[in-house]
């Protein structure tokens, strides 16, 4: 049975979508750096910016579950970098984590949900306005936006729902920007019809 992948899962959004997710009972899987232990029915370590290890993961997923219904790009470097302050190696880095890591994992799965007709691909996104104390994460989430639009075009028509969750805040348990309440938001978006399709939400 096909079911929801979360890549980047720790203990706030991520474990939040798996839970969400598994409530509606969908088989779920996480792939995280470091064994995480959200609920999920599988959990695979690997990198989001080593193209093998995620690839592989991925196809270990499918193999288990089908190819997904959902998946969800969870995965961030988030860190306070004023213009100047990171080498470049320092910025390539957050780029592979904040984007990169991201358009690979839609290179492997968009194309064959594109030809069953159907699937969700999320993308969690932050800072809907740049922020000079930011500068890598501000890049990061420009790049995000702009990856989804490109992703859209080019598999909307055929049925795949691609969208980012932007949240602008802290989060943190128990106030407007608990997990639990921003997981609603992913659930709401793999639900929509066609004709109903979001491209962004903004948590704030």
């Amino acid at each position: 049975m096909p079911g929801a992948v979360v890549i980047g899962a720790g203990p706030g959004i991520g474990r939040a979508v798996v839970q969400r997710f598994a409530r509606e009972g969908l088989p779920t899987a996480v792939i995280s750096r470091s064994a995480a232990d959200v609920g999920a029915e599988l959990a695979l370590t690997a990198d989001s910016t080593d193209e093998e290890a995620l690839r592989g993961a991925l196809d270990a997923v499918t193999s288990q579950f089908g190819l997904p219904d959902v998946v969800v790009y969870n995965a961030a470097l988030v860190q306070a970098d004023a213009l100047g302050e990171l080498s470049v190696r320092g910025h390539l880095d957050a780029w592979a984590v904040n984007v990169v890591g991201a358009a690979t994992t839609a290179a492997h799965v968009l194309p064959a949900m594109a030809r069953r007709g159907s699937g969700t691909f999320i993308i969690t996104g932050g800072m809907p306005r740049p922020k000079p104390e930011y500068v890598s994460l501000s890049l990061g989430k420009a790049g995000v936006w702009t990856l989804v639009a490109l992703l859209d075009q080019q598999f909307g028509a055929a049925g795949v729902h691609v969208a980012s969750v932007t949240v602008d805040g802290a989060v943190v348990a128990g106030t407007g920007f608990d997990p639990g309440v921003i997981a609603e938001h992913y659930w709401r978006l793999h639900e929509q019809g066609v004709g109903e399709w979001e491209l962004e939400v903004v948590h704030g």
